[in-house]
């Protein structure tokens, strides 16, 4: 679900870079765009939640981050863009903490395409997979 009242731009390989498949989500209004989803989730367990965060090849170019929100736990991930595509992953690592979990992806700034300063752009979060972890290793 769209958790804003500003845009999130839905976007197709045909026309934009998108890292996995054939659809991804551009994060175009910073903090005021987000997308969110609630998981059933049981106590007490590790998961794993895998994205991919890039840029669409529009260029929107600069240093772009994206914010992971797992319950309570929250991940950055830092992405420089030079506007032609490309991506990297990230991983959140939580343990639940109540059956049902909220994901949410936001972009932490704004950003102006850099042919065109009257147009928003974004970071792209897709591939987007929670998984539970079996064994979680222990830290010492």
């Amino acid at each position: 679900m769209v958790e804003s009242l500003k845009a999130v731009k839905y976007i197709d390989s045909a026309h934009f870079a998108v890292p996995h498949g054939q659809r991804a989500i551009e994060l175009v209004g910073g903090k005021e765009s987000a997308i969110a989803q609630v998981a059933r989730t049981i106590v007490g367990k590790t998961y794993q939640l895998t994205f991919a965060v890039g840029d669409a090849s529009n260029s929107c170019e600069g240093s772009m981050i994206v914010e992971a929100f797992a319950g309570r736990d929250t991940l950055k991930v830092p992405y420089e863009s030079k506007g032609k595509g490309g991506y990297k992953r990230a991983v959140l690592k939580f343990v639940a903490t109540t059956t049902r979990t909220r994901i949410m992806f936001l972009s932490t700034y704004y950003h102006m395409r850099s042919d065109d300063f009257a147009s928003l752009c974004g970071p792209v979060v897709d591939d987007v997979k929670l998984l539970s972890v079996r064994r979680p290793r222990r830290l010492v």
